[in-house]
């Protein structure tokens, strides 16, 4: 049997991890405090305050907007 390829968003984290330090529940809990803000005001907050590069901040984003999405519902 073949390992199942990580897909979407989620396909960041390994590289996430390995430049920024931290783990992905960190930032997961960082997005947690700035619930109020909109998906490109999220994005641009990890830009601005933790120096992170878009991609990045995008998959997290959208990572954590899908599952608060889906918790909604």
């Amino acid at each position: 049997m073949s390992e199942e390829k990580v897909q979407g968003p989620a396909s960041y984290f390994p590289f996430i991890e390995k430049k920024y330090g931290q783990p992905i529940q960190h930032w997961l809990t960082l997005l947690d405090g700035v619930k109020e803000l909109k998906h490109m005001e999220m994005v641009n907050w990890l830009k601005t305050e933790h120096q992170m590069g878009h991609g990045h901040a995008n998959a997290l984003v959208a990572y954590w907007r899908a599952k608060h999405d889906a918790g909604a519902k």
